[in-house]
């Protein structure tokens, strides 16, 4: 019963004195909140700027991009090749572990290194033949 009397009280009162939560406490050390008004403006102002902020976000990363287009470039150029060596350094590890399967590429890297060693290094003509189709490949690429 006093705390409805408490409620009414507090409901019926205008004053900031008489809006005392219990009765017979010490409300100086309480934390008192502002007016509702001003919350509701401050929260507005925080809107708009947000709203503000996001509508203009596209030209903002746009800029951002052709300003430092060529680095973002860079950056992302080192990143995808770090991640693609990382994927082939696993591949290779998981290959590695399947039984035969390592030794096998061994003995298929051996014999080639064999055969490309008694095919072009071992004549000067062959080293030559080799010079130019090095030459010929690299023009094709870079251009003459």
């Amino acid at each position: 019963m006093t705390t409805e009397q408490q409620q009414m009280e507090f409901a019926n009162s205008t004053s900031p004195e008489a809006s005392v939560a219990i009765t017979g406490t010490n409300n100086q050390n309480l934390p008192k909140l502002p007016p509702a008004n001003q919350s509701n403006e401050q929260w507005q102002q925080i809107g708009r700027q947000v709203a503000d902020f996001l509508a203009q976000l596209p030209e903002y990363v746009s800029r951002f991009f052709n300003q430092y287009k060529q680095p973002l470039v860079t950056v992302f150029l080192i990143l995808s090749a770090f991640v693609t060596l990382k994927v082939v350094l696993a591949l290779l590890s998981a290959i590695n572990t399947i039984p035969l399967l390592a030794p096998t590429f061994e003995l298929i890297g051996i014999g080639y290194t064999a055969w490309f060693a008694s095919r072009y290094l071992i004549k000067a003509d062959n080293r030559q033949e080799l010079t130019q189709e090095i030459r010929r490949f690299q023009n094709q690429i870079v251009g003459s």
